[in-house]
């Protein structure tokens, strides 16, 4: 199959400066439409992905992610949000981006171009095949992330990758293949759009799912997040009342006492 990058074709939007922004607005707004239904698509794939991920984390596995630019922030953000969300460690969700942090707001040139650095970073983590390399990359064709796969799986560690463009080079290195093809951007070639769009659903998917099978969220409830502001504070106070019909000043007591929701239930419930 001929290998055709999809997110660098025209867009089908022209004279963009001549519009008005309420034109520029309605037409970008109609490109994101496409974006979830590219993403449903791919459920059956992000269904082995997340099984696999969930096996391994059960054995003390941890799941990587690794990209560059727009990918690789998106990756590195998405790592960011388990310890506060879901109360992990984190050590079991980890994102690397080509450049390293300092690529987080600048672009680092040619640092996507190193085929070799990606594994070097990963063996920096001991990574191992209970571990999971998930790489990211819009175009498909990243050498930082199509290396550090072909390693990963020579090695016998479970992975995928999530392009925008069918058929790629980096797919082509993955055991699971994640493809939500979303089409040209708005902006030709922007892929920080709608291809941007899909690859943070997807992750969104991925680690959401693998945090409640691993028993993170109880019901439909943050549980286990952090208590880092008043904000939470009172979200997770809110959580006890309604679990264990207390008062709002005995729920946020227990609550501060405990430091999560899960603990200040169950060791209500203990003593009881």
């Amino acid at each position: 199959m001929t290998f055709i990058r999809i997110t660098e074709q025209t867009s089908p939007y022209n004279d963009l400066e001549q519009k008005t922004v309420r034109e520029i607005l309605t037409g970008i707004n109609a490109e994101d439409q496409k974006v979830a239904l590219a993403v449903e698509k791919t459920i059956p794939e992000v269904e082995k992905l997340v099984t696999g991920i969930v096996e391994r984390m059960r054995r003390g596995g941890r799941l990587f992610y690794i990209g560059a630019g727009t990918s690789g922030r998106l990756g590195v953000l998405d790592a960011s949000e388990i310890p506060p969300t879901f109360g992990m460690s984190n050590t079991y969700v980890i994102g690397l981006i080509a450049g390293g942090d300092d690529a987080l707001r600048n672009a680092i040139e040619d640092a996507e171009d190193d085929y070799d650095k990606g594994w070097k970073e990963l063996m920096g983590y001991k990574i191992n095949e209970n571990d999971t390399l998930v790489g990211i990359a819009a175009s498909g064709i990243t050498p930082y992330v199509i290396g550090a796969l072909r390693r990963a799986r020579e090695k016998g560690i479970l992975t995928a990758a999530i392009s925008c463009n069918p058929g790629s080079p980096v797919a082509a290195e993955a055991e699971i293949k994640i493809e939500p093809v979303v089409g040209p951007e708005y902006v030709t070639g922007s892929t920080r759009m709608k291809s941007g769009t899909a690859q943070k659903m997807v992750l969104n998917m991925i680690t959401t799912t693998t945090m409640i099978k691993l028993g993170r969220v109880k019901g439909n409830r943050m549980v286990n997040m952090q208590l880092t502001n008043r904000k939470l504070v009172d979200r997770g106070t809110r959580m006890i009342v309604d679990e264990l019909s207390l008062n709002y000043e005995q729920a946020k007591n227990l609550l501060l006492l405990h430091g999560s929701v899960k603990k200040a239930v169950e060791s209500y419930k203990n003593d009881r």
